[in-house]
């Protein structure tokens, strides 16, 4: 029978002997590491480490157990920030749309199909376009529309929605609205947006088209953080594609849905999977 799976997120200052120390204490108890990944910011001098293991122990207390354990044996020595989780818990995650849905059918899509680690609690939309998508997946459709002079009122629904629905991510798959300073605190590290790569150079509406009318040769997406300044989050993955003179307007379009798609679903992934450290204006994904 096998034992049960955790994963340990940690960073430190650079020293000798962090990996040693980590893979000492589970070899101690009789831990089997299946997965290891290790990385050193030489210009910050911090390590990042992030490991799966098979361990004895189970139970609610497992992993308050892990943590007490490796504070004592491990982390106080190198003043370590970490945390364990067990490898199959599933992230808690609210969706936010708007009109567009094809990041919203993608995320459905792999998560009906098992290729995500979360469970989404629901989706909220300021349009009611993907109830009959949304509710097609048996998942609660939650529609707040923007009121004239009214956002703040909205915004407060969705941060309660948020919170009283347990979530621990916030996607905001093609949400075409601005997040208050206050959200984006409550929020820090706990929501990844998705724009288009074209920033600043095209903004706001119909970005491809505006892309095919000066002639670009790549187009691409960038999945991030959400931070008050806008779209300038940590960037968690991005990706392009080429295209060229012969593709029209549409086929940009429908080009560049596909990269927002598939960045956003490995940076949902990789999120929820805790293989994404902050290091300061930028991230640390330690996807390998």
């Amino acid at each position: 029978m096998q034992r049960p799976s955790y994963i340990l997120a940690a960073s430190c200052a650079d020293r000798v002997g962090i990996v040693a120390a980590v893979s000492g204490f589970l070899a101690e108890r009789g831990a089997l590491l299946t997965e290891m990944s290790h990385f050193v910011d030489e210009d910050a001098r911090v390590s990042f480490v992030r490991t799966v293991f098979e361990d004895d122990v189970d139970g609610e207390q497992a992993v308050p157990e892990l943590q007490d354990r490796f504070r004592e044996a491990v982390a106080q020595r190198f003043g370590m920030q970490f945390a364990f989780y067990p490898s199959s818990s599933r992230m808690r995650t609210l969706v936010a749309c708007s009109r567009q849905d094809h990041c919203l059918n993608a995320l459905l899509h792999r998560w009906s199909s098992g290729h995500l680690p979360i469970d989404i609690a629901g989706v909220v939309s300021n349009h009611d376009d993907a109830r009959s998508l949304v509710e097609w997946h048996k998942l609660p459709f939650h529609h707040l529309p923007i009121e004239a002079g009214r956002k703040a009122e909205q915004e407060a629904r969705l941060l309660d929605l948020f919170d009283t629905s347990g979530s621990e991510l916030m996607v905001l798959a093609r949400y075409m609205q601005i997040l208050s300073p206050v959200a984006c605190e409550r929020l820090a590290g706990r929501a990844i947006n998705i724009h288009h790569s074209f920033l600043p150079g095209f903004k706001g509406a119909r970005p491809y088209h505006q892309a095919f009318e000066r002639g670009v040769k790549l187009i691409g997406a960038t999945a991030h953080y959400v931070t008050t300044d806008l779209d300038e989050g940590p960037i968690i993955e991005q990706d392009v594609g080429r295209v060229d003179h012969t593709m029209p307007a549409e086929e940009l379009v429908r080009l560049g849905q596909d990269i927002e798609c598939t960045v956003l679903n490995r940076a949902v992934r990789w999120h929820a999977e805790h293989r994404v450290f902050p290091n300061g204006n930028r991230t640390v994904v330690l996807s390998h």
